[in-house]
């Protein structure tokens, strides 16, 4: 049956919202398909703002990648802000997409891609708005598939009552998989519904079904196991990993937002993965092993997502893009292709032992000289071994000598607070480091006018990570530390006015520990904190702690536990995580060791990247049949880096 757009119902009602041309479609390489002539449908959903979800890389890939196939339509909706959201239920007007303003609740899927927890009430109301029940368990053969991924759906256990489905790792090929699995369930007459469907989806170990397991507790309120409740549903499910990534040469026509957005650029994804073992770092677990794009397929796509975007900054991403192994003929393949256009290249934060300046002044050839940023993420280089980050104060000292050196002025620094072991003098170190830096720029420039700012976070620990068994630092421990940081520099007189101070208080991070490392006990949470008006947590003037720590207060004593339980409580070796039924490939033996490794402070043991060295033994490779890919651009000599 046709699927009317709500457009006609939504337009006259945008005038009284703010920023009403984010709901309004028609953006440049946006497509709409015919409903009657598409067999699948998703609804693609970044769970954010509009100028937050349309540059996200894994939806614009998604996006393209289905609406490639015959008769496979796909179009993106995000979250409406309160204002809208008020005046869709007033009117009764349910969440729709942007691209033909058709009703979320038609569509076959909705995909959710979780880059952060702090989502999680956004797509509640999203489920809300569009007519679908909130539990799985409430919907019928006519409600679409509600799943998720993204680097949070690595423990999405917290959500497991309102998902359908969960899908770990790399998205493109199993998206199409998945699309074949729903096209040939609905051609045979939807045999068994829904959970003829789910089943399906189940069975080759690639998609999680959460309500196809049940799970046991211990009298302590630790898990007992998780375990299939259904014939056919395999113990463990495994992530998907795309391993030639010139097969994917995605997005080849990016949207262009007709609002403004967190990211005007044209992203190229240069790698994907990381072996440079941060213990802190997820992103770099879980996405192993490191797949490069070859130098002449990143110049092909910049070529054509230019030309079919417009944009005037072209960003090179990865977790660590001054690691490819031709960052610098890559870099001036592009600068010499736009030199005099005015198109600017950028990377993100860069790693101090991989910055040169070959490099930045090729980077910045075509585009303005802003500043840099490096990410030492621990204040003192005992704390830098303890989390695994081989970066010594003279690295960085020699880095930002050569930087000033060479014209630029304003350096950005990343740390985090509250990591394993930490003291208060590895959170005062960050403030010596600070001046020392400033101290390196007027002495080889000769000016005043040198800038540094220091922008902190606070550490949560995250599933698959050698630090998922950690305790969280306290919220209050935190806070204190930073003021006592802010107070070290602050007091200097010499240098703490040419260092900037940027950091989040501990409460947010403490919820996000909450929802990174919580099992299904924490949806009720979720849904109380949902039902008490949270919406937007991501952001730092919508986020409510007291609220959060209000519904945890309410909702965990009923099961046992509580919010400390979750957040600042160490875990045993033997303590089944609410994470161990779904393989990212790291085995767990190493995971463990590697934590322990870390816990020797200034004699913790340092593992190096394991693309120049011997193995680790870190699992991946052997259990999901994978490699690392470095290598020429002449894809016939690449050279893949097997396990010694």
């Amino acid at each position: 049956m046709p699927v009317e757009s709500v457009f006609p119902r939504l337009e006259p009602l945008l005038a009284s919202v703010q920023k009403p041309i984010q709901y309004v479609g028609g953006e440049l390489n946006s497509v709409i398909k015919d409903w009657d002539g598409a067999e699948v449908r998703w609804a693609l959903m970044y769970p954010d703002a509009y100028e937050v979800g349309v540059p996200n890389q894994g939806v614009q890939i998604l996006y393209e990648v289905l609406n490639e196939r015959e008769g496979v339509l796909a179009e993106r909706t995000y979250s409406v802000w309160s204002d809208l959201e008020r005046i869709m239920r007033e009117h009764g007007i349910p969440q729709f997409t942007v691209d033909a303003h058709r009703p979320v609740g038609a569509f076959d899927v909705l995909g959710l891609s979780f880059a952060s927890e702090m989502g999680y009430t956004n797509m509640l109301t999203a489920l809300d708005l569009a007519g679908i029940p909130l539990r799985s368990a409430d919907r019928g053969a006519d409600h679409p598939v509600v799943l998720a991924g993204g680097h949070s759906a690595f423990n999405p256990e917290p959500i497991a009552d309102f998902l359908d489905a969960v899908v770990l790792g790399d998205g493109e090929a199993i998206t199409l998989a998945i699309t074949e699995v729903i096209r040939e369930w609905k051609r045979e007459g939807r045999p068994g519904g829904r959970d003829g469907l789910l089943l399906r989806l189940a069975a080759g170990g690639g998609v999680y079904i959460p309500r196809f397991y049940d799970v046991g507790y211990l009298p302590d309120g630790r898990i007992e196991r998780y375990s299939p409740n259904r014939a056919g549903v395999p113990w463990q499910v495994q992530k998907h990993t795309v391993m030639d990534l010139d097969q994917w040469p995605y997005p080849k026509n990016p949207i262009v937002p007709m609002a403004e957005s967190v990211h005007e650029r044209y992203s190229v994804e240069i790698f994907r993965g990381c072996t440079r073992g941060c213990r802190f770092c997820q992103a770099g677990m879980i996405t192993r092993p490191v797949r490069e794009r070859s130098r002449d397929t990143v110049t092909a796509m910049v070529a054509d997502g230019v030309k079919s975007s417009g944009f005037q900054e072209v960003g090179l991403l990865s977790l660590s893009s001054a690691d490819h192994s031709e960052i610098g003929g890559i870099a001036k393949d592009l600068a010499d292709s736009y030199e005099g256009t005015g198109t600017g290249l950028s990377l993100p934060s860069t790693r101090v032992d991989a910055f040169n300046i070959e490099l930045a002044n090729e980077l910045t050839r075509n585009g303005r000289r802003s500043g840099l940023t490096f990410a030492p993420e621990g204040g003192s280089e005992r704390m830098r071994r303890v989390i695994n980050k081989m970066v010594t104060e003279a690295d960085l000292i020699r880095t930002v000598t050569a930087a000033y050196a060479a014209g630029w002025r304003q350096v950005k620094l990343y740390f985090m607070c509250g990591l394993p072991t930490e003291t208060d003098e590895d959170v005062l170190a960050i403030a010596d480091l600070a001046r020392e830096v400033i101290r390196t720029g007027r002495e080889v420039t000769g000016r005043k006018d040198i800038r540094c700012t220091v922008s902190i976070g606070g550490f949560v620990p995250k599933p698959q990570t050698p630090f998922q068994w950690a305790g969280q630092t306290a919220h209050e421990v935190v806070d204190a530390r930073l003021r006592k940081l802010r107070a070290a520099l602050r007091d200097d007189k010499r240098y703490g006015k040419s260092v900037g101070l940027r950091y989040h208080e501990g409460r947010p991070s403490i919820i996000e520990g909450l929802l990174s490392r919580g099992d299904r006990r924490v949806g009720a949470v979720v849904e109380a904190v949902w039902r008490d008006g949270a919406r937007f947590d991501g952001w730092s003037e919508h986020f409510s702690y007291d609220r959060w720590a209000g519904c945890a207060a309410a909702e965990l004593p009923k099961a046992g536990v509580d919010l400390d339980f979750f957040t600042v409580r160490e875990r045993d070796q033997d303590e089944v995580l609410p994470w161990d039924h779904l393989d990212a490939g790291l085995d767990r033996d190493w995971l463990w060791q590697d934590w322990q490794d870390s816990l020797h402070g200034s004699e913790s043991v340092e593992v190096d990247d394991c693309r120049w060295t011997p193995c680790y033994d870190c699992g991946v490779c052997p259990s999901m049949g994978t490699e690392i890919q470095i290598g020429p651009s002449d894809r016939s000599k690449l050279l893949p880096l097997t396990i010694a």
